[in-house]
């Protein structure tokens, strides 16, 4: 059976040690985030995720979600799950205290999701996708809109989706057909199909709204001419109860090879009654804000999935008897060594244990900079922190789901043959783990928005926000002994980074297709750079409480030592990255269509 614990002495170093609890109760509004709040919520959210969540996980996973004459019916034990979630007032934990919300920064709610998607991503998804459709209605609907439908939305009594694609466009928005017809009163008749729409449908709460790209009649061509429109599954009556069924159906949901828990859906909309969000054409603007925190989301995703990938694999690591040491006998009273003492296994586990600890890291430091954003009192700083998050999204989103197969994979490796069979739970996280890497946009997607608007927008201004405050950190510990063999390697890497964004910026700007063509590899570089730095600052602070002779000595020792790994073993790969890069386009290109 598998296990799961949140990582709650972690995400407290990570939160104490790299962000600072003291920097984001400093925010206005945010004074009430002291360090033994956001520990309280920390821990009750651990207790739920432990003791409800994780143990539908598999049973959920078995289960699945059944279509019934037009309905889904979550699987048994979610809705109860889901009642005693909102309850406590979880769903609300980040939003405005305006709308019944409890008003507590995102990065907190950050820490929360990931135990969620560790303990049971399929869950995850409703509330998920909910606080979506609260953050695009909340900036962008009107006053209106936002005082009848945020409120349910900030209780969970109601849910909300993102209905972008269609069955003929993919991530391509720009040619959808669904279409919007202003009605006299004000409000517009939706019609169309979605697909692939995540929690559509479902009984799990009262109400669903959903959030919907269309086109109005006078709509321009390409994205330009897309709207964006709030379409409730049931019309709220003048007392705020679902009343009379809209033209909103469930066709059919998915039968995937993962989340399995969670209803992925085909929504058919005929003369659905729907109000526009945003302003007519501007749809994309208002969905992009959903969309890339359903991109940072999905990145936590990831990193929840490595963790408990991880924890499993090093959980049978140190039951499992098989050979003996290379180096000697390390268990004489048993028939054999626990796995766990040989060098390979040892590599898998620091590898997932590396990748995980530093997204970790860095997932805080990119979301504290989205708090930053929005409540920071200088207009600059605001600026300078949304930029750097713009950024750092598609790198969220693609290195942390990408690590977040890898080391389900590695889980199963791990466990052997045990690791391939249902019954040890390991492989459901190999299934779960790749969806992460399509939706919201594949990695090949984010790794295009990467060097094709992020790289250039504003003559590189957005890379500044990275690049200097990582050279000045490499120039500051140049200056010390002790962090010599952590930030040499990390200079190295640095570096290659560089040279590749000069070389990108300079062939991208003759030929579109060298961009596109070192796009993946280069965002992996850019990510595992971006994972050293985190791993240089983790060791910086693990050294001075050693020194200081604070806290957990263990601790902060393993620290330094998965820092060691990480700079010797798994950084070095920017190397290979670089050289891939700097290959160019030609051997992608030169290959006619017609021989493949």
């Amino acid at each position: 059976m598998p296990i799961y614990k949140a990582p709650l002495e972690d995400v407290r170093f990570v939160l104490d040690e790299i962000v600072g609890l003291d920097k984001l109760s400093a925010l206005p509004g945010y004074e009430d985030a002291t360090p033994e709040l956001v520990g309280q919520v920390l821990e009750e959210g651990a207790k739920l995720c432990e003791e409800v969540l994780f143990p539908l996980n598999q049973s959920g996973d078995g289960e699945g979600c059944r279509f019934e004459n037009g309905e889904v019916r979550t699987p048994k034990g979610f809705k109860e799950a889901y009642t005693t979630y909102i309850e406590a007032g979880w769903q609300g934990l980040a939003c405005d205290p305006a709308y019944g919300g409890q008003g507590l920064p995102k990065l907190v709610n950050i820490m929360l999701e990931e135990f969620i998607c560790s303990a049971n991503l399929s869950f995850g998804m409703y509330p998920g996708l909910s606080l979506g459709a609260y953050n695009a209605l909340a900036m962008y609907g009107s006053d209106e809109l936002k005082q009848r439908f945020l409120p349910k939305l900030v209780d969970g009594t109601w849910s909300g989706t993102m209905c972008l694609t269609e069955p003929h466009c993919g991530t391509d928005l720009g040619i959808i057909r669904t279409r919007a017809v202003p009605a006299e009163d004000g409000s517009f008749k939706i019609t169309g199909t979605k697909i692939f729409i995540s929690a559509g449908e479902h009984d799990l709460t009262e109400n669903i709204l959903h959030l919907v790209l269309a086109r109005l009649p006078d709509a321009p061509a390409g994205t330009r001419g897309i709207s964006l429109f709030l379409v409730p599954k049931f019309m709220p009556d003048a007392d705020g109860t679902p009343g009379a069924r809209n033209g909103v159906a469930c066709g059919s949901i998915e039968h995937k090879m993962g989340i399995k828990a969670s209803s992925t859906c085909v929504m058919n909309f005929e003369d659905a009654t729907g109000w526009l969000v945003g302003e007519p054409h501007k749809g994309m603007r208002a969905m992009f804000v959903m969309m890339n925190a359903a991109r940072l989301a999905v990145g936590i995703q990831g990193l929840g999935l490595a963790e408990v990938s991880y924890q499993n694999a090093v959980n049978y690591a140190r039951e499992r008897l098989q050979g003996r040491s290379l180096s000697g006998v390390k268990a004489p009273d048993k028939p054999a060594d626990p796995i766990i003492v040989h060098p390979d296994v040892r590599k898998n586990l620091l590898t997932a244990r590396a990748y995980g600890e530093g997204a970790r890291a860095l997932g805080a430091l990119v979301v504290y900079h989205l708090d930053v954003a929005e409540k920071h009192p200088d207009e600059r700083t605001r600026r300078d922190a949304d930029e750097f998050v713009q950024l750092m999204t598609p790198i969220v989103k693609a290195l942390f789901t990408d690590i977040g197969f890898e080391s389900a994979n590695i889980a199963v490796q791990v466990h052997g043959g045990h690791g391939f069979i249902w019954e040890t739970g390991v492989e459901q996280y190999v299934r779960d783990a790749r969806i992460c890497q399509i939706y919201e946009g594949t990695n090949g997607i984010q790794a295009l928005d990467l060097v094709g608007r992020k790289l250039p927008q504003d003559m590189g201004r957005l890379l500044r926000h990275f690049f200097h405050p990582v050279g000045r950190d490499i120039e500051a510990a140049m200056e010390k002994d002790e962090l010599g063999e952590f930030v040499m390697p990390l200079a190295k890497a640095f570096a290659k980074l560089q040279q590749a964004t000069a070389l990108i910026a300079q062939k991208g700007l003759k030929d579109p297709e060298e961009a596109g063509a070192a796009a993946s590899d280069y965002l992996r570089l850019f990510g595992l750079v971006a994972l050293g730095w985190s791993w240089l600052t983790m060791v910086e602070k693990a050294q001075a409480r050693l020194a200081a002779g604070e806290g957990n000595a263990a601790f902060y020792e393993a620290k330094i030592k998965t820092a060691r790994f990480y700079m010797a073993k798994l950084l070095p790969q920017t190397n290979s990255l670089f050289i891939t890069i700097a290959a160019g386009a030609k051997p992608l290109m030169e290959l006619e269509d017609a021989a493949f």
